[in-house]
């Protein structure tokens, strides 16, 4: 992958200094963990949430630890499906809605109407897809407005358009072929992208169920490409070969991990019963980045007094006994004997988790994400919107040809 400058060894030094001790000794664990089990050839999976993954170039992180054989699977949400393929990060120009001609009543709060800031070159790709409004995107140029940097996609003209109309053309590949409409996406994806280190590595790039509203259209169509079953079934496979689980700036992970195929903490008795597959949490090392400090508090808890677990024992609310504010996915977590709960700022807590890993497994990292409000996370933003493309379709069309015409061979697998 093209670098985006060294790694700022200062700079990470500034990140540790600035985590409490528990969460400096936390993260030395992590790291330990995440060594002992490359060394030994085992398997790392990452679920991450949306927008903060995102703004802070964590997904862009992590594709190059999939790239480099760290990070061996990832569960996402639609919204960051949206943005990878709309280029992760890009600049567009906010405007009054009314001054470019628009009706207020179907406008966002605040009545602002975004156009995407694109090169010529990506501007006339979407003129082969799609028919654009040429008096609308020259409006957008004469309107007041001001510039802004952020996920791309999703709100802006005319690339939020584009992921919209050509989700419905990925759908239509995925359900012809069998696949995840993230693999077919994928495959037209940048490789600097998670969907496109996915794509190019083999490796699973899966949205969640929980995760899959949020996105649009894009989250409808990957909930249409294949059933809930099959869904929660990859993701099952996924985390039950995975050795660590790290989880992003992401809620609801217990509705994740612990699904309908998970036997440790979760539903998987039943599935067991009925005789499918299942997988288990025992054993396996959960690595949580989170600014909320009451989930170290709940695993706090659990280890002086073992009261979570007693109130499950008892059915009894666990907020009402821990006196702490508790989130769904703090119960399991706190339970698990392989928990390690960094309390933090993922935008710095990652790149301190990835260069330590990375330097003591000998691996160069072409790629390194720094927390957005520095000066290097400036850089990298910058960096992200000038070097990450948007979608091919091109070649979207081209995989899904090779795709279909190597399943039509005698004693070809699926």
């Amino acid at each position: 992958m093209t670098k985006n400058g060294g790694v700022n060894a200062s700079l990470l030094r500034e990140f540790h200094e600035s985590l409490d001790p528990r969460s400096r000794e936390s993260l030395m664990a992590a790291a330990d963990a995440i060594v002992e089990v490359k060394k030994r050839g085992g398997n790392i999976a990452v679920v991450t949430g949306s927008g903060p993954n995102i703004h802070e170039g964590v997904t862009t992180l992590i594709a190059e630890l999939m790239d480099k054989g760290i990070v061996d699977g990832v569960t996402t949400s639609s919204a960051v499906i949206g943005h990878e393929m709309a280029g992760s990060l890009d600049v567009v120009k906010m405007c009054d809605a009314t001054e470019v001609g628009m009706d207020e009543a179907f406008m966002p709060r605040g009545n602002v109407f975004e156009f995407t800031q694109m090169s010529e070159s990506d501007l006339a790709r979407i003129r082969e897809e799609m028919v654009l409004d040429d008096a609308l995107l020259e409006s957008g140029k004469t309107a007041k407005g001001h510039f802004v940097l952020k996920a791309a996609g999703n709100m802006a003209y005319p690339m939020g358009l584009r992921n919209e109309t050509i989700a419905e053309e990925i759908l239509s590949i995925a359900r012809t072929l069998g696949l995840p409409f993230e693999t077919v996406a994928g495959w037209g994806c940048d490789r600097r992208t998670m969907l496109g280190a996915g794509a190019e590595k083999g490796l699973p790039v899966l949205v969640t169920i929980p995760q899959m509203i949020g996105g649009g259209a894009i989250g409808i169509a990957i909930g249409e490409s294949i059933s809930v079953g099959e869904r929660s079934l990859r993701v099952a496979q996924m985390l039950g070969k995975a050795d660590i689980i790290i989880e992003s700036a992401v809620a609801l992970t217990q509705e994740i991990h612990d699904g309908p195929f998970e036997t440790y903490t979760g539903h998987g008795i039943w599935s067991h019963w009925k005789g499918m597959g299942t997988y288990s949490l025992k054993g396996k090392t959960l690595i949580r980045i989170d600014l909320d400090e009451n989930l170290r508090k709940a695993q706090d808890i659990q280890k002086e007094s073992k009261l979570i677990q007693e109130a499950i024992d008892k059915g009894l609310p666990k907020t009402k006994i821990a006196k702490i504010p508790f989130r769904m996915e703090m119960s399991a977590f706190a339970r698990h004997e392989g928990s390690i709960p960094i309390i933090g700022d993922i935008g710095k807590i990652w790149p301190l988790i990835a260069a330590t890993a990375a330097e003591r497994l000998g691996v160069s990292l072409g790629f390194m994400s720094y927390s957005q409000e520095t000066d290097e996370g400036r850089k990298m933003r910058d960096w992200i919107v000038e070097n990450v493309g948007i979608l091919d379709r091109a070649k979207i069309r081209a995989r899904a040809g090779e795709y279909a015409s190597l399943r039509t061979r005698p004693g070809e697998a699926r």
